[in-house]
């Protein structure tokens, strides 16, 4: 009991917010989980304090995602993040996206961690054998570059770290903010900021990127190949849930469900009745369904229609590459992988792009962006959007890189940035 009403009652308070929450949550509907948040309030205000308890400490309870989520929230705590740069531009946009955060003043403390192809080609070290567990228990954030390199033909090394993330961590919801910063960015006509504002919710654990399946007859004229197409009950419902969940939250009006139900009969029939079942749940939230290749011809046609997308692993992959080119490239997308209440992972979408490594061309705004995703999951809302709306005066004035019409290297925008940040 001393140990409990002594310096660390903080952290184990939180710590059994969380085990309560992780147990409840999964089978309570949100009054019910905002309830429990609250009750667990008054428990840690009447609770015994100590002359070792800092005055400042508190507990504040945030019902996200239909989690209710204990944040300690301590004057001198900070949050801790795991960073790994990885390769290629990896290791250019995540320092630069750093020296951003750090201009915030948030109180957060970075490890970089080493995990790349030059590490794997060292000593043949992927990542280590207790690493997810250690990332799980010994940090709030993972935040990664890109993983990627021809030395590695393979690509072994990127498999187990990025995919070993969103599998052995269960970070189940990829969330791909789309927003146009300016016009001139938008390949369509016409089509002005106010047009390209809408989320991709992609189920981030299942489908065919479980690498179940198998080759027959190998090297005859015979040969049959097979990929299974996995699809839960439980993953299907949390992942839609989760993007209701985000519209309400965000004040959005829509959430749209793409599959290609018509062909894919087993796995689109199970996202067809799970999205009317969980969709009853959000009255006020307007449903709508596209297939797969008519979503496309649309985001195309006329982006505007879009507030929340939800779709499943592979379809996920295809078209937030297709909503990126809308906001001016896979340089200016961002994307979290997401479990609620658990550590997630950040990580810009545009890949290693080894022919632009270390020439200083490369744009920094995607990892900046991710960042400042991460800082709001992290509870810096303010710290967010200080950098949210830094990044969009460097796109208005011109100081970015040149692949986005600036002439700044890719230090040099991301200084700019974080200069702007500070004089906010």
């Amino acid at each position: 009991m001393d140990r409990v009403h002594g310096a660390r009652p903080p952290v184990v308070w939180a710590a059994l917010c969380e085990m309560a929450f992780d147990i409840f949550s999964p089978v309570a509907g949100r009054d019910e989980t905002v309830h429990l948040a609250e009750e667990t309030m008054k428990l840690w205000r009447a609770r015994p304090t100590s002359a070792a308890e800092p005055e400042t400490s508190g507990l504040s309870m945030i019902a996200r995602n239909d989690y209710a989520q204990a944040v300690w929230s301590e004057s001198d705590m900070k949050r801790r993040v795991a960073v790994v740069p990885g390769d290629g531009i990896g290791k250019e946009v995540i320092p630069a996206a750093l020296r951003v955060v750090e201009a915030t003043g948030a109180a957060v403390d970075f490890t970089i961690f080493d995990w790349s192809a030059d590490r794997y080609l060292k000593d043949g070290t992927t990542i280590p054998a207790d690493g997810f567990a250690m990332l799980a228990r010994d940090f709030d954030a993972i935040f990664v570059g890109a993983l990627g390199d021809p030395r590695v033909p393979t690509n072994i090394h990127a498999k187990e770290i990025l995919l070993g993330m969103r599998f052995k961590m269960d970070l189940y919801a990829n969330v791909r903010p789309v927003k146009l910063l300016d016009e001139a960015l938008c390949p369509l006509k016409g089509v002005k900021p106010e047009h390209v504002d809408f989320v991709v919710v992609r189920e981030n654990t299942e489908g065919p990127y479980v690498d179940a399946g198998g080759v027959l007859k190998q090297g005859t004229a015979d040969e049959i190949a097979t990929q299974e197409d996995f699809n839960t009950r439980k993953g299907v419902e949390r992942v839609i849930r989760f993007a209701f969940e985000l519209a309400r939250r965000q004040g959005r009006k829509k959430v749209l469900m793409s599959d290609k139900s018509n062909v894919m009969t087993f796995a689109g029939g199970l996202w067809q009745r799970v999205f009317k079942i969980v969709a009853a749940d959000y009255p006020e939230i307007q449903t709508q369904h596209m297939y797969v290749d008519a979503l496309c011809m649309h985001m195309a046609r006329d982006p505007k229609q879009f507030d929340v997308i939800v779709t499943n692993n592979m379809f996920g992959d295809i078209i937030t590459d297709l909503a990126a080119a809308l906001q001016g490239g896979l340089g200016m997308a961002a994307s979290g992988n997401i479990h609620p209440g658990k550590t997630s992972m950040f990580e810009p979408v545009h890949g290693s792009a080894p022919p632009f490594a270390g020439k200083n061309i490369a744009n920094p705004i995607g990892a900046i962006s991710t960042a400042a995703m991460m800082l709001e999951h992290l509870g810096f809302a303010k710290e967010s959007e200080r950098i949210t709306q830094a990044v969009l005066a460097a796109v208005q004035q011109k100081k970015i890189t040149a692949d986005i019409g600036g002439s700044l290297g890719t230090k040099e925008a991301a200084e700019w940035i974080a200069s702007s940040v500070s004089r906010t």
